[in-house]
């Protein structure tokens, strides 16, 4: 035993948590970055890759000085943690351990703990962005972030996998399927509404910019799934492994149902629509991955790859719906995917699957377990409600008590990017870049245009 190599530490673990950590943290930066700056409108492109940005580096912060303890350290409630900072340097090397779950300690430090924990609090945050692209106000989106880890995100982590009461009950959220995807499904949702609407011209008219550059994201977040879920056992173990492989058949599985659908009642497949199909499958698999068998993944991937069609293409528009903006369906693609998956552990939790994880759950229905079912059903509950009253406390609190709008103003909407960030996507040909009048000490003329052509030596170039 040395300060090097204690005698708790697994190099092969520490090395996968750290590699699954990784992947989680690739698909939000750059994944989920070209995922909206792809589907939204040109002139959305940036604003909607900076929401993501931000929300990872803010978060990052806020957890190592306070939210992850409040997560997953010592109970302060039944439903959360004693808040405090995770950055001194003892507490970043001693052995991994999540003290009131009453569980033994992991085979790799703390620090592989915080950082695999974060990743996961920073897509959450993220994911809620895809329902507010567009008309968001980027100064209340800056409050919201902070201020959602704290008063939801924690909370749910804790009551599901920080030892808090639903973890004492016996709910399963393998890998969040209720802690990051219902969560943001339902925060975006709601959060809609108390935000508003886009511009009417851009919800009549929201043609994505580049179908190809979100492809590029989707397979950073498909892939990325491998150690979303396949990180949760903390440890290298075979449960690790059926995480995986069951996280690729559901989705594959959803994929080709969704696709079946566009087919049938639209007449050709949509690479938009399998997109779709690929997030429900990979959300729905998410509370399952390695306590069900690989028939039981199947069976998710096809109700993932149909339910959700139906909400989004039938649901979706009607009425009542035409209130709630979600600019990229999240309400269908995370909120109902996550109910969906996690009431199917109920069904389909495996005993075997379930000692393979460390759980002490006789499995779902298939197995004689049919109280798992109503134990699904009340996590995904006070989920649901946590969320439907705290994001609208925290919208209301920035808009009325910060007094920050929620919304752009009507010419940043109008305008998008180079109104609200002075910069625009794609600038190939540019000659001319809009500065705030200086530029590396370099004045502006009375509008700020800068020529850098003509300020880095080259022949002056006209304006355009």
């Amino acid at each position: 035993m040395s300060a090097t190599a204690p005698s708790w530490l697994n190099n092969g673990d520490n090395s996968w948590q750290l590699t699954a950590a990784t992947f989680v943290g690739l698909q939000s930066v750059p994944g989920l970055m070209l995922i909206y700056s792809g589907l939204v409108k040109r002139k959305w492109a940036i604003n909607s890759a900076f929401m993501a940005f931000y929300a990872f580096a803010a978060v990052l912060i806020c957890w190592v000085v306070y939210a992850y303890k409040a997560a997953f350290g010592k109970q302060m409630l039944p439903f959360v943690g004693v808040p405090g900072p995770a950055v001194p340097m003892d507490y970043e090397l001693e052995q991994s351990i999540l003290p009131a779950t009453g569980l033994a300690g992991q085979a790799f430090p703390m620090s592989t703990m915080v950082y695999f924990q974060f990743v996961f609090a920073a897509i959450t945050l993220i994911l809620i962005a895809g329902a507010w692209l567009g008309r968001m106000n980027f100064l209340a989106w800056m409050i919201f972030v902070p201020l959602w880890l704290t008063l939801s995100y924690t909370v749910g982590a804790f009551s599901l996998w920080g030892g808090g009461f639903l973890f004492q009950m016996g709910v399963i959220d393998y890998s969040g399927g209720y802690v990051i995807h219902l969560s943001s499904g339902t925060a975006g949702f709601i959060g809609s509404y108390f935000i508003g609407p886009r511009l009417q011209s851009d919800r009549d008219h929201f043609v994505p910019n580049n179908i190809v550059m979100a492809l590029g994201g989707c397979g950073l977040l498909w892939l990325g799934w491998n150690g979303f879920n396949g990180g949760d056992p903390y440890t290298a173990s075979p449960d690790a492994g059926a995480a995986v492989l069951n996280t690729n058949i559901a989705t594959a599985m959803s994929f080709l149902v969704w696709m079946a659908f566009d087919i049938i009642f639209f007449k050709k497949p949509s690479v938009i629509g399998v997109v779709q199909g690929m997030i429900t499958g990979l959300v729905a698999i998410t509370p399952a991955a390695g306590v069900v068998a690989g028939w039981g993944a199947v069976i998710i991937g096809i109700c993932s790859g149909s339910i959700p069609w139906v909400t989004m293409n039938i649901f979706g528009k009607t009425r009542i719906m035409h209130h709630f903006d979600d600019t990229l369906g999240v309400v269908h693609t995370h909120m109902v995917s996550g109910a969906l998956g996690g009431f199917l552990v109920g069904l389909f939790a495996t005993a075997k699957g379930c000692a393979a994880f460390g759980l002490s759950n006789n499995g779902g229905a298939i197995d004689g377990n049919g109280k798992q079912v109503w134990l699904q059903i009340v996590g995904a509950l006070f989920i649901i409600g946590w969320n439907l009253f705290w994001t609208p406390a925290i919208l209301l609190f920035i808009k009325y008590v910060l007094r920050v709008p929620l919304r752009m103003s009507e010419e940043e909407l109008l305008i998008g990017d180079e109104a609200i960030h002075n910069e625009t996507a794609y600038t190939f040909e540019d000659k001319i870049v809009r500065a705030p009048h200086v530029l590396h000490g370099k004045a502006g003329d009375r509008n700020g245009d800068i020529d850098i052509e003509a300020h880095s030596g080259s022949p002056a170039s006209k304006r355009e």
